[in-house]
């Protein structure tokens, strides 16, 4: 007589879903680093980025640190030496190797630091799959942290491999496929709306950071925002009529910084013989008036806007008006574009999610109420709550379903090897 099996409880299927996520983001990171060479996994090609080979090892370092040290019963680090080369700011855990010189750091091997990875990996499916329903409870959140944590660091991946190629006299790109196709683009048009008492925050339902809450009540000013991003063609209009020679368009520090890096154009932009050309993960490809500016600076978003008579919108602004915004297809990472693409049809607000990243005139801090987290991840954002400027939306190397409305991502003012793009704002 046959048995019927039983059915499987709701924390066999959280067991489940989440050893499934955790193997697809893992894979994900190796695929992502898969078609740079050794070689280019090693470098680092300035201060602020870091080597590929370092990003796989960091976030398979957060995995052991935070999880598998404190949870698996018997567990010993891989490498007792790990946890210096590999941590990236948590002082509480310990002192670490310089950042500026992660690209000096030729051992351990990419083979050893992969070797890592794969034992890691099946540490964490153990633990996942044996322990109890209590325990599963107890650390399922910190895996989940740290499965966002893998999926910046898969963007930061693309950005500090795009910089590197970018430097490369070769100009080789990250992927080689089809070419990319024309863009069109539609006159751009304003959404108002309406001033009032809002509330903007994480409102508790699902994963997010700690910066995200709490959600709190803010009031803003009745306002229009623009339909879509600033185009290469519009921002182009303010490179020609000498933008970055005006003082007049730039915040003060913004003006010492173009005049000190002698900045004429956007990040990957190049001039030759025949016109304006653009370097992207997918190699160089000629100004495509219609797709969206990227790789532009706060400074440069603010004097852009500044040109064209309005300005930013704040990060309460952008929150609210994303909030109205149906749920469409978005230009994330896993549609394989890897560059922000047009805004296609009039209707809405469009390219609210994907693409790039939108600077906002928000200088990032603490929402009232915040409180770091307990122990050494309450590190992970509440320390860099000072001279940071705030960008929402998510890009084109974000993996889909990492952003939402209340994600907040944040950056200084001069940097500009993100994904980073501008939406205007103004007044009514």
């Amino acid at each position: 007589m046959a048995t019927i099996a039983p059915k499987s409880t709701a924390r066999d299927e959280m067991r489940a879903a989440l050893a499934s996520r955790v193997a697809a983001v893992r894979a994900r990171s190796l695929a992502l680093a898969a078609p740079l060479t050794p070689e280019d996994q090693q470098v680092q090609s300035m201060p602020d980025a870091s080597p590929t080979k370092w990003h796989l090892a960091h976030t398979t370092w957060f995995f052991e640190t935070f999880v598998l040290v404190p949870h698996a019963a018997g567990f010993a680090p891989f490498d007792s030496t790990f946890g210096y080369l590999f941590n990236s700011y948590y002082e509480t855990v310990g002192p670490r190797h310089p950042r500026p010189a992660r690209g000096l750091l030729t051992r351990p091997p990419l083979v050893r630091v992969v070797e890592w990875r794969v034992r890691t990996d099946e540490v964490l499916a153990r633990l996942i799959a044996e322990s109890s329903d209590e325990a599963l409870v107890a650390f399922a959140p910190m895996i989940e942290l740290g499965l966002n944590h893998e999926e910046q660091h898969q963007e930061l991946i693309l950005m500090d491999a795009l910089h590197l190629l970018s430097l490369n006299p070769l100009a080789p790109a990250y992927a080689v496929g089809a070419s990319l196709p024309a863009e069109r683009s539609s006159p751009l048009a304003w959404r108002g709306f309406p001033g009032g008492l809002i509330e903007i925050g994480h409102a508790g339902d699902g994963f997010a950071f700690d910066n995200e809450g709490p959600r709190h009540k803010v009031w803003i000013e009745a306002y229009e925002i623009a339909d879509r991003l600033v185009t290469n063609g519009e921002f182009r209009e303010f490179v020609d009529a000498g933008g970055y020679r005006d003082p007049r368009y730039w915040l003060s520090d913004g003006w010492a910084w173009v005049a000190a890096n002698a900045i004429e154009h956007p990040a990957y932009w190049r001039r030759g013989d025949d016109g304006w050309s653009e370097f992207t993960l997918r190699g160089p490809i000629p100004l495509d008036s219609a797709r969206p500016v990227a790789h532009l600076s706060h400074f440069e978003a603010d004097a852009y806007a500044r040109f064209r008579d309005v300005r930013l919108p704040t990060e309460a602004e952008w929150e609210n008006a994303a909030c109205h915004v149906p749920a469409l297809p978005a230009n994330f990472l896993d549609s394989g574009a890897l560059v922000a693409t047009g805004a296609g049809d009039e209707g809405g607000l469009r390219q609210m999610f994907g693409d790039l990243w939108e600077w906002t005139g928000s200088a990032y801090s603490p929402y009232p109420g915040f409180v770091a987290a307990a122990g050494a991840v309450g590190e992970y954002n509440g320390k860099f709550m000072s001279g940071q400027m705030v960008l929402r939306g998510g890009c084109c190397a974000t993996p889909a379903g990492h952003a939402r409305a209340t994600y907040r991502n944040f950056f200084y003012p001069h940097q500009r090897w993100m994904f980073s793009g501008v939406r205007l704002a103004r007044d009514t």
